[in-house]
């Protein structure tokens, strides 16, 4: 099993390498089927972290703009943090 990676930039090469796989014409029938068995739970996952995102986005944008509270703090869930 890989390592799982967490930004947008990682779950696009991720998407890019499914697509490789998916295109690989020695892939027999059986390969393939079970390809796009895992490229169809891959795309619902994505699609959820690409949501969460555009929401933390939002978010981020309107905290930005007009503030959270007297000392703008951010909620933990929206929290960016430099590790």
């Amino acid at each position: 099993m890989s390592n799982i990676k967490n930004t947008l930039g990682d779950l696009n090469n991720h998407l890019f390498e499914m697509m490789e796989r998916l295109n690989d014409d020695d892939l027999t029938d059986e390969q393939l089927e079970r390809e796009l068995r895992r490229a169809e739970g891959m795309t619902k996952v994505s699609e959820q972290i690409i949501r969460n995102g555009e929401l933390q986005f939002k978010a981020m944008v309107h905290l930005d703009e007009y503030g959270y509270n007297q000392d703008k703090k951010v909620p933990t869930m929206l929290e960016v943090r430099n590790e």
